[in-house]
C-alpha cells in the first residue's frame, strides 16, 4: 500500500477493538448486548448531559442517539467477527451562531472516545486563520500542525467555507483543503473532522468542493432557539451563576428577547449571554452607587426589572 500524499508524523491509529483482530477473538468473546456495550462504555450517560446541558434541539439530539447506535452495533458485530466497513464520521454542522454546534461536537468527541471510534476524545477547535498560512510554504506546516494536536480526538473547524476563496488567486486556503482531503481518508480511523457554518455558505462551499463533499457522511442542522427555549436558556445560565430574575424582571427579559430576536446579528443562546452579563453589569452599577446600604444575598444575586428595560433594544 503506498504511503498516504499528507501523514501526520508521531501519529498512530489506535482502536479498542481493531477490525483485523475480530475474527480471531470471536470465538471466546461471550455475545454481549447493547446494555452491555452501553455500561462498559458509559455513553448514556454522555447522552444524558446532553440532554441536560441544551435546551430544545430534539432533531439534533436524536441524530447524535442514531450515530451512537450505528456504533454500538458495529461494536457487537465486531464481536461477533462479522465483517463491517469502518463507519464514515466526517460531519457538518449547520445553523446560525448560538445554536450549541460546539457543545454537540464536544460530546460527540466522548462519545467517539468511549466507545472505541477515537484514542483520546479531545477537540481542537479552529477557524480558518489557524490553518492557512500568508505567504507560500507557510500553510502546509500550520495545518499539519493543527492536524498533529487533533489525531486521535476531532478536529472541529468553524466558518469552513472561508478556507475556500476563489476569488483570491493567491489565497492558500486551497492547499489546506487538500491536506485535510488526504488526511481524512487515509487517517480517518484516528481523526474526525467536523465542519461548522452557516448553512447556505456550507452548500456553496461543498458545491466547489466535491472531494470534501463526499468524505462527510452525517449532515445536522442546527435550528434558532424559540423565544420560551431563549427563556429557558436564560434562567439556566443565570442560575448557574447564582442569580435569579423578579418576576417584573423575568417578564422584561421575556419581552427583551422578543424585541433583541428581530434586529440584525442576534445570536441565539450567545445573544442571552451577553445580553445577561450587561444586566449583570447595571445591576453591579446599581449597587455601587448605593454605598451605604447593608448588601445581602437576595440584593446581590437578583436583576430588577431596570437592569434589563435599561437596555438600548427598549429604545425603539
Amino acid at each position: 500500500m503506498n504511503a498516504p500524499l499528507y501523514s501526520i508524523p508521531g501519529t498512530t491509529a489506535a482502536k479498542v477493538a481493531p477490525r483485523e483482530d475480530a475474527e480471531a477473538t470471536a470465538a471466546t468473546t461471550p455475545a454481549r448486548t447493547v446494555g452491555d456495550v452501553l455500561r462498559e462504555s458509559q455513553v448514556e450517560a454522555v447522552l444524558a448531559e446532553l440532554d441536560r446541558d441544551l435546551v430544545g434541539l430534539a432533531p439534533v439530539k436524536q441524530r447524535i442517539r442514531d450515530i451512537a447506535a450505528l456504533l454500538v452495533i458495529d461494536r457487537l458485530r465486531l464481536g461477533l467477527g462479522l465483517q463491517a466497513q469502518a463507519p464514515s464520521l466526517h460531519m457538518c454542522f449547520t445553523g446560525n451562531p448560538g445554536t450549541g454546534k460546539t457543545t454537540v461536537a464536544l460530546r460527540m468527541a466522548e462519545i467517539l472516545h468511549r466507545l472505541g471510534y477515537v484514542r483520546k476524545g479531545h477537540l481542537v477547535a479552529v477557524t480558518r486563520d489557524d490553518l492557512v498560512g500568508q505567504y507560500i510554504g507557510h500553510t502546509a506546516p500550520k495545518t499539519k500542525e493543527v492536524l498533529k494536536k487533533a489525531m486521535g480526538g476531532v478536529l472541529f473547524i468553524d466558518e469552513a467555507y472561508y478556507l475556500y476563496r476563489p476569488e483570491n488567486e493567491r489565497d492558500y486556503g486551497q492547499e489546506a483543503i487538500e491536506i485535510l482531503l488526504q488526511v481524512m481518508e487515509n487517517q480517518r480511523d484516528d481523526l474526525v473532522v467536523i465542519l461548522a457554518g452557516y448553512k447556505d455558505r456550507m452548500d456553496t462551499f461543498f458545491k466547489s468542493n466535491p472531494g470534501m463533499s463526499s468524505r462527510i457522511a452525517h449532515h445536522l442542522d442546527f435550528p434558532d432557539y424559540a423565544q420560551g427555549e431563549l427563556m429557558a436558556i436564560a434562567e439556566r445560565m443565570l442560575g448557574g451563576m447564582a442569580y435569579r430574575f423578579t418576576p417584573a424582571a423575568r417578564e422584561a427579559f421575556d419581552d427583551y428577547l422578543a424585541r433583541r430576536m428581530t434586529q440584525p446579528h442576534f445570536a441565539n443562546a450567545r445573544s442571552v449571554r451577553n445580553a445577561l452579563d450587561r444586566a449583570r453589569l447595571r445591576q453591579a452599577s446599581r449597587l455601587f452607587a448605593e454605598r451605604d446600604r447593608v448588601l445581602d444575598e437576595a440584593a446581590l444575586t437578583t436583576l430588577e426589572d431596570a437592569d434589563i428595560r435599561a437596555s438600548r433594544v427598549f429604545l425603539n
